[in-house]
């Protein structure tokens, strides 16, 4: 209860009901607000209280009794192993990116933004538009609303070269957020038992949808500006894949934005092997001193999946992405998306289309940017201060995350049990590695809660380097 009454009606009865027998009835409401100098509006609210907790039970006609406690029999489920038989891929544990944890802590570990970097006013006058609007009730086509069609299609085809056919709404499939985009295009564009190149390190989101729907992981080495174009051609001739994931505008956990002549040299070896290149531009709106340059808007043969999320710039609760893809491969994917979930809701459909077509989207992109720059900035200088033992190889021009390789021979799990238990929470780089780590790394979030205890992180994360 908020107030002090309601907690101690709640406070008095608990004692009640533990001396009383099971199946006792309670006095009635009017009874209980005279006996505690209380309106009957609070009593009703302790009692909603204690009945959630379990403690009683109502039976409407008759009244409130305690609620007899049952002797809990545990139940066995010994007879699923037989029946599930062994699994078809090793059931991951909770990445850490996905955690939640107490507000008192240093979410260095966090894998979406801050309230405070978030578009909060436009989300939320958009969902009540939404929920007034037609989109509340109707179902949407299996592709997604025109207009988000369009706008997706639309973003894509600003930066589009004249000489390159530019995308149309019907290329775009709208999606639930990305991570059902990345299944979908596993399954769809590659199938299980075929081989698929990823960079390494790269998304564990990625790594997971690839395992679980059972392609043969071929990982690419990659480095802080992004792969040796040299061995993903390598790759591509020794493993006959024909799809490769990639995340070219600052890579999660890296932060690599690949260069124009980098990105021309991997286009062109994707286009010799006949294959596709699954495009995630997942940061697409967090540029912090460059501009994302999608390698789609280069292709007009098909060969690029361009897959784009607004999920953590728009908000974690309106889980809306798109996948561009045309010919074949688009067919594919949305045969495959309807499979999975026939559509994605209308309303956060009509949300998201509302916030970033709103003449306020584009000046908070505009205070984002400077809000992230800040932010990374301060990180920085807290690790140089505090913790000179973790070297961030890679400044980001974007994203949310630095990238941080520990000493030769840290012991890993050590270091993440005591900054923990000294209310540091961090996010071990060997979730991002679809193969064996080549060093021990952390990712630490720079978008997360609380910038302003950046620095007292940095010394937990540094004290407990040094002692080891």
């Amino acid at each position: 209860m908020a107030d002090d009454s309601g907690a101690r009606i709640i406070g008095a009865l608990r004692a009640w009901i533990a001396g009383a027998p099971p199946g006792a009835q309670l006095p009635p409401t009017r009874e209980l607000a005279a006996r505690h100098g209380a309106g009957p509006v609070t009593v009703q609210k302790a009692l909603r209280a204690l009945a959630g907790q379990g403690l009683i039970e109502t039976r409407p006609g008759v009244g409130t009794f305690v609620r007899a406690v049952r002797a809990a029999r545990p139940a066995d489920y010994g007879w699923q192993t037989a029946a599930l038989r062994s699994p078809a891929a090793p059931a991951p544990g909770m990445p850490a990116a996905l955690r939640s944890t107490p507000n008192d802590v240093i979410a260095f570990h966090s894998g979406f933004p801050d309230h405070e970097l978030l578009p909060e006013r436009l989300v939320r006058s958009a969902l009540v538009r939404a929920a007034r609007s037609e989109a509340a009730l109707s179902r949407p086509p299996a592709a997604g609303l025109p207009e988000l069609q369009s706008w997706f299609a639309g973003e894509l085809r600003a930066v589009t070269p004249a000489d390159v056919p530019p995308p149309t709404p019907r290329d775009v499939i709208v999606l639930p957020g990305s991570q059902s985009g990345l299944s979908a295009a596993f399954r769809a564009l590659a199938g299980a038992g075929q081989p698929v190149l990823l960079e390494s390190p790269t998304y564990w989101g990625a790594i997971q949808a690839a395992t679980r729907a059972g392609v043969r992981i071929v990982p690419v080495p990659s480095g802080g500006e992004g792969p040796d174009p040299e061995e993903v051609d390598r790759a591509f001739a020794e493993s006959g894949a024909r799809l490769f994931y990639a995340q070219p505008s600052y890579a999660n956990p890296t932060g690599a934005q690949w260069s124009p002549e980098r990105a021309r040299r991997v286009l062109d070896i994707v286009r010799a092997h006949g294959a596709f290149l699954l495009e995630d531009d997942w940061a697409h709106d967090f540029g912090i001193t460059t501009a994302p340059a999608p390698l789609a808007a280069a292709d007009g043969s098909g060969h690029v999946v361009y897959l784009r999320s607004l999920t953590k710039s728009v908000s974690p609760a309106l889980r809306v992405a798109a996948v561009v893809a045309r010919g074949a491969a688009r067919d594919r994917l949305l045969a495959d998306r309807a499979a999975e979930s026939m559509y994605v809701s209308g309303l956060l459909q009509a949300a998201v289309l509302d916030v970033v077509t709103q003449p306020g989207w584009e000046r908070h992109l505009r205070g984002l940017r400077t809000q992230l720059r800040a932010r990374r900035d301060l990180l920085l200088s807290s690790l140089a201060e505090h913790a000179p033992q973790v070297v961030v190889e890679q400044v980001p021009a974007g994203g949310l995350h630095l990238w941080g390789r520990l000493p030769d021979g840290t012991d890993l799990p050590r270091v993440l049990a005591e900054c923990e238990a000294a209310g540091v929470v961090l996010a071990p780089g060997s979730e991002w590695f679809p193969a064996e780590p080549t060093a021990p790394f952390v990712r630490l979030s720079f978008a997360g809660p609380q910038p302003d205890r950046f620095p007292e992180g940095a010394r937990v994360l540094g004290e407990v380097l040094a002692r080891g």
